[in-house]
Parts: C-alpha cells; sequence; structure tokens
C-alpha cells in the first residue's frame, strides 16, 4: 500500500504536465498558454542587459489594407485575425514604425517563441565557431561520446545547423503519434533530452537531403553546452542578451536535468526577439558590439548546396531554401526569416532595411494549414516592397 502511495506520488506531477501538454494548444487555453509557459514548464533565467538599447519610434505606419497572394486579395486585419495575431512589430531603418498587442500580450511580457529559438541556438554556434571551440565538419561523437553508435554517429555540426542529419522523423503536429509529439509526451514525464535524441534512427546519408528534424537543433544545444563548459542559458546571456542591448528578461525552458528546450523554448518580448532580426540585418553587430561575425550571417543565410536550396523537393521535404536553422523564401527578396509553429516570426529585409517580428497562438495550425507560412510571407514581402514608398 505505502509503495502505491509513493508511486502516486512521484507520478502525479509528470502527470499533471502531460495533461498540460496534451492540451497545451487547446483553443480555449492557448493564448495564455503561450503568455504564461514559465508557470507550466520549469525555465532557467536570462536578465535583460545592463545596456539595454532602446530602438527609436516613429509609429506613422499603416498596414497594408490589402495583400497578394496567388492572385488572391487578402485583407490584412482579417488574415492578422484569422492567424490569432498577438502582436506585430515593424522596425524600419532602425526605427520602430509600427507597433500592436493584442489578446492580452503587453509589449513587456513574454511569449513562446518555439522554432524561433533555434535561430538564436545557431547565433551561439557561430561565436563558438569563432573561438574555436566548435569546428562545424567535426562529427557529433567529437563533442557527445555517447552518441557514438547513435543515428547521429556520422552527423557533423553543419549538418545539423542545416537540417541535413539523415536522422527519421515526423515533425507533424496534427499526428498524435508523430514523433514530434511524442517527444512533447516524453519531455513530460521526465525524459532526459538527450536521452530521447539518442532514441532516434537514421533515414538518410547525412549532408544529402534537408529534412526539417527539431531534435537537430536539441544536439546542437547539447554540443554548446560540452564545449563550453556553461549552460546554453548562460551562453544566451553573455553573447546574445548582454551585448545586444536586451530590454527585458527571458527564459529557456529546461528538463529535469536543467538542458534547456532549445529547439523551441524561449520566451522573449517581442521587442527582443525582433533584435535577433537587426543583428543579421547589420551584419551581425548591434548596440555597439559585434555578436558574430559578418562571414558567419553570410554563411547562415546562403545554401552551399543543391538539397538547401529553394523548389528542390527531389532533395528536400520542403520548398523553402534552408541554412543554419534560417528559412529562406521561393521568391528571394534578399530575405530570410526565422519561423516557430503557431506563427511566429522573425523576418529579415535587407533591401528595405527591415525587421518584422510576429508572435500568435494560432490553434487552427493543427488543422492542416499549409499555406499559413506562404501567406505570412507575402505579407511581410508586400511591406518590405511598398514601406519605401509610404515612409
Amino acid at each position: 500500500m505505502l509503495g502505491l502511495v509513493l508511486g502516486a506520488i512521484y507520478l502525479y506531477p509528470k502527470l499533471v504536465r502531460l495533461n498540460k501538454v496534451n492540451h497545451l494548444f487547446d483553443q480555449e487555453v492557448i493564448l495564455d498558454n503561450f503568455q504564461h509557459m514559465e508557470s507550466i514548464f520549469p525555465v532557467s533565467e536570462i536578465s535583460a542587459s545592463s545596456k539595454p538599447l532602446i530602438l527609436a519610434e516613429n509609429l506613422n505606419y499603416t498596414l497594408p489594407e490589402v495583400f497578394d497572394f496567388s492572385g488572391e486579395s487578402i485583407v490584412t486585419e482579417e488574415f492578422l485575425k484569422d492567424t490569432e495575431n498577438e502582436g506585430l512589430l515593424i522596425i524600419h531603418k532602425d526605427t520602430i514604425v509600427y507597433e500592436g498587442y493584442d489578446l492580452g500580450l503587453d509589449e513587456d511580457e513574454t511569449h513562446i517563441s518555439w522554432s524561433v529559438s533555434k535561430s538564436f541556438v545557431a547565433t551561439l554556434i557561430g561565436v563558438m565557431v569563432e573561438q574555436g571551440k566548435i569546428e562545424l565538419d567535426k562529427k557529433v561523437p567529437d563533442y557527445l561520446p555517447n552518441f557514438k553508435g547513435s543515428a547521429y554517429e556520422d552527423v557533423s555540426v553543419k549538418h545539423l545547423l542545416n537540417m541535413s542529419s539523415g536522422v527519421a522523423f515526423n515533425e507533424n503536429y496534427g499526428d498524435f503519434y508523430s514523433d514530434i509529439n511524442r517527444f512533447g509526451r516524453s519531455f513530460a514525464m521526465g525524459t532526459s533530452l538527450e536521452s530521447f535524441a539518442l532514441s532516434l534512427r537514421k533515414d538518410k546519408l547525412p549532408g544529402s537531403y534537408n529534412h526539417y528534424v527539431s531534435i537537430d537543433t536539441q544536439v546542437l544545444g547539447l554540443i554548446l553546452a560540452a564545449v563550453s563548459g556553461k549552460s546554453v542559458t548562460e551562453l544566451t546571456q553573455k553573447y546574445i542578451w548582454e551585448p545586444a542591448g536586451m530590454e527585458d528578461n527571458a527564459s529557456w525552458i529546461i528538463d529535469n536535468t536543467g538542458m534547456e528546450v532549445v529547439l523551441g523554448g524561449l520566451n522573449a518580448t517581442l521587442r527582443d526577439f525582433s533584435k535577433l532580426g537587426l543583428i543579421y540585418l547589420h551584419d551581425g553587430q548591434l548596440n555597439g558590439h559585434q555578436i558574430v561575425s559578418p562571414k558567419w550571417i553570410q554563411d547562415a543565410t546562403t545554401p552551399d548546396a543543391k538539397h538547401l536550396e529553394a523548389n528542390q523537393l527531389k532533395y528536400s521535404s520542403n520548398p523553402y531554401g534552408y541554412a543554419y536553422q534560417w528559412w529562406l523564401p521561393r521568391n528571394p527578396a534578399n530575405d530570410f526569416f526565422a519561423n516557430g509553429i503557431y506563427s511566429q516570426y522573425i523576418y529579415i529585409n535587407r533591401d528595405a532595411d527591415l525587421v518584422i517580428a510576429k508572435l500568435s497562438g494560432d490553434y487552427k495550425f493543427k488543422k492542416g494549414r499549409k499555406s499559413i507560412r506562404d501567406k505570412h510571407l507575402a505579407l511581410f514581402q508586400y511591406i518590405a516592397a511598398t514601406i519605401n514608398n509610404d515612409g
């Protein structure tokens, strides 16, 4: 009897968290969850910069009434409402020209970024490469000996950055039995992130095919911790948050071992997310600091193999180009973007001197909204093409 009681005590918090995970994206709770992830999962804290970068403001920009998508005229206000837009920020020529919040989100409130987090992780990899602590051509077991004999044994750091590991993975959030949903349940029950990564199997030759595997980014996070002797939280604080002048506190969701969920667990404010876009817009420099080198920025946004180019469905499971945890549009306009599930974005357009950041609680995402990313990109590219005419 005592054993049953102790077992129940041990399992209860895990079962509560599992229930939270299974209903995290339900329409009735998704907005509150996305704005308060630190009340659901354990987190590690990142402090606001001691020298915050306060951007100039001239809120004179009016969103376009409509934009075109594949010959269809879409009403912007209706599109933002349909995607449950919580925050939209437009920075033009280093000045905030539009900033709007809705559905309970405030400018000083953090929000989950999901896979937008991946682009922050890639930036930290760039820092470690420049310090000589990571070499892109080295294999995962060179830094993580436990991965010898795993699906990641012959995978290089560059393969991970380019989502070309060859590891089999189903990232369909609408499929209860998919790998990504299996990951969520495993995490809720206390399985370490490393253990889950070690459970995956190989599918293709590394470096031959672009297939989105969120766990690839998690392995990058494990490498960051191994080579630096510091947590990803400490690295984020030292090499991004402090020098870039982030205005507000932030946090990483962590597992039971204290490892950050780097594949999608960064919580921050809309303004601070947008500053990653400014870092990449300005060749790695912001707030008087060279965060990462111009070469890294160039390499991170340029496909260097056929399977990483756009419209190469023979070599890729998605129509977009990809490089170093950034998406490269099919119809490029010297632009690129970070994208998280449920419609989170950081969009950068070099020609227009423009950064757009968007946070959303798009609960319909799981119901097969295959064109939603294309529609967002159409809106962002329209803004980029016309903003110089509007102010």
